[in-house]
């Protein structure tokens, strides 16, 4: 079958008789607990089911996600990330940046998720329990996308091979997220919580709170918990993927980054050129055009979802004349949509960001059924914007502070999973611009 973005954007239109596994914002209930959600409990995608009060509180807890995560972010840019560049420059070290930004988006999401930093971001590099089992869990769930369902539910009922794995990954993810809701529950009971409409109350805290029950929603520790690892799995490993195959690219295309050093430099205020070092706010990060353009070539060359999944819950015809029942699976690969002549032209090979740069100097748009890095129709991800603005700060601070430089002698493949990642990492030296 041809993929091309009509056909796609055929599939998405048809949604609703589609049962879709929304790999973007993948709810780990579905493959880790299969558990169903009631009609009075919250889903990740934003659906909820019941009275115009519960639409509303949902509405503002979207809304605090969408403008917390910027703040949290820029304060982990300045007082996490930054001084770890700082100390690996100095010391001449070579850095996994693939490492760096999993833990950068792995704390700033805990955050904003639980309302607790577990500093994995700190020159101590300490190690992650929670991140393996999650990378761990993602290479589990996309064997079962690839293998028989009857095999991998024997292994399984054996307890041998990858859903061994995924059994192990559970039992951690379930112990430290059962702990933070645990601990959360306590601080409320003793009354140490911050008011809602405070701006940095976190979501755990808010599902939690009297609000939530007065308009009956009620949650309950797994739905609690479900909840928690689908932001953790949405903030933590997308961003952190786009970001280290955005470096890797521009540290191939030398004029890509030179570019970005001349658009970043007419944003800085003229009287603070002379102190050239530089943290940009979310305001000048708005105006960098070429540099949006570099990070959508990124995510269309490597899209942190590299497929999606979509089953029929009954009989239907794609526009292409291929009849499907309940139970075929539809698999289409966003890695392969990205580098097709009949998508994105001759040059779809090529890393341009001008691709994405309008006559007129504007960033130009492409339709999300032909560019799926963020889903498309009523999934598109919640947090697009929210992504942008972090992938911003990151690669501004870095680009304008620091020349990284790749480690040679290294493999850069993709990693077998649900989430792009590199398969080795992405070691890369790096030196300060403003040494002196």
């Amino acid at each position: 079958m041809k993929i091309n973005a009509s056909l796609i954007a055929a599939i998405y239109a048809t949604q609703s008789q589609l049962s879709s596994i929304d790999n973007h914002l993948l709810l780990p209930s579905s493959v880790l607990h299969q558990q169903q959600w009631g009609a009075q409990e919250l889903s990740i995608c934003g659906n909820v089911a019941g009275a115009s009060a519960q639409s509303s509180q949902h509405s503002r807890l979207g809304h605090r996600i969408i403008t917390a995560k910027p703040r949290q972010s820029s304060v982990k840019v300045g007082k996490g990330l930054i001084p770890i560049l700082e100390h690996v420059a100095k010391e001449g070290k070579a850095v996994d940046l693939q490492d760096l930004f999993q833990r950068f988006t792995f704390d700033s999401t805990c955050i904003l998720v639980t309302g607790y930093d577990p500093g994995c971001l700190s020159i101590e590099f300490p190690e992650v329990p929670f991140s393996k089992a999650l990378e761990d869990a993602e290479e589990s769930i996309f064997y079962r996308h690839v293998v028989p369902e009857r095999v991998w539910k024997l292994q399984r009922w054996l307890g041998i091979g990858e859903e061994k794995k995924m059994k192990k990954a559970k039992e951690t993810l379930d112990r430290i997220v059962f702990e933070y809701i645990q601990k959360k529950r306590e601080e409320l009971s003793k009354g140490i919580q911050e008011k809602e409409e405070a701006e940095d109350v976190d979501l755990l805290t808010s599902y939690m709170s009297e609000d939530c029950k007065a308009v009956g929603l009620k949650f309950v520790d797994k739905l609690l918990r479900d909840t928690i690892l689908s932001f953790m799995l949405a903030g933590r490993d997308t961003t952190s993927s786009a970001l280290t195959w955005f470096f890797w690219l521009v540290s191939k295309n030398p004029q890509v980054e030179t570019k970005i050093l001349e658009e970043l430099e007419m944003i800085i205020p003229a009287d603070k050129m002379a102190a050239k070092w530089w943290k940009f706010d979310s305001k000048e990060l708005n105006k960098l055009v070429y540099l949006h353009g570099a990070l959508c070539e990124a995510l269309r060359l490597y899209p942190p979802v590299p497929f999606q999944h979509k089953v029929p819950i009954v009989p239907d015809i794609l526009p292409s004349g291929h009849h499907l029942v309940p139970n075929n699976k539809i698999l289409f690969s966003l890695y392969a949509m990205g580098r097709m002549k009949s998508i994105w032209g001759d040059d779809c090979l090529e890393f341009k960001p001008q691709r994405w740069i309008s006559e007129k100097g504007r960033i130009k748009h492409e339709p999300s059924y032909k560019f799926l890095a963020f889903n498309a129709g009523p999934r598109t991800c919640l947090g697009k914007e929210v992504a942008f603005t972090q992938m911003k700060a990151v690669a501004a601070a870095i680009i304008h502070n620091y020349n990284v430089q790749v480690v040679e002698g290294q493999r850069h493949s993709p990693n077998v999973s649900i989430i792009l990642h590199m398969s080795s990492g992405l070691k890369m030296r790096v030196l300060n611009r403003w040494a002196e």
